[in-house]
């Protein structure tokens, strides 16, 4: 089942309600999903390595934290917001200023900052120790089973 964005996000508390999250597909309604957005987004962070690695380490602590308390849903969160770091720092390490269309449309020419590269770098190393996360997999695999 896709995530549905047609849910009333503002007044559900996805920890108290795990039945309604849905894992969808990459980064899907990562902004979205409380109490783990207001949670997590606070340390989300890509401009430099240095802050990439801080803020990448806080949200793998997160991760561990959820993975403790068995919760699927701040488990897969934590992943979106790792993943996310990993394609809006390679969007921005591409693309000056983020901004890969001009205003016409037209794809612009890359010019690579290796200092968003390097962040990128940062925060996929820690997205890939969470996608293969074995207890993670498995606790994912059970809530799409069970909820969709």
């Amino acid at each position: 089942m896709s995530f549905d964005y047609d849910m009333d996000f503002k007044n559900i508390d996805f920890r108290k309600n795990p039945d309604k999250y849905r894992v969808g597909r990459g980064e899907q309604g990562v902004l979205l999903v409380e109490p783990y957005k207001s949670e997590i987004l606070p340390h989300w962070r890509f401009i430099t390595p240095d802050i990439a690695r801080e803020s990448s380490d806080k949200i793998y602590e997160l991760f561990l934290e959820y993975k403790e308390k068995n919760d699927c849903v701040g488990m897969d969160m934590a992943r979106k917001f790792i993943q996310m770091g990993y394609t809006r720092a390679r969007r921005y390490a591409n693309y000056k200023g983020g901004k890969k269309y001009d205003k016409d449309g037209n794809v612009v020419e890359r010019e690579i900052d290796d200092t968003k590269a390097e962040s990128a770098r940062i925060f996929e190393k820690k997205w890939k120790i969470i996608r293969t996360n074995e207890e993670y997999l498995k606790q994912k695999k059970e809530h799409q089973k069970k909820y969709g």
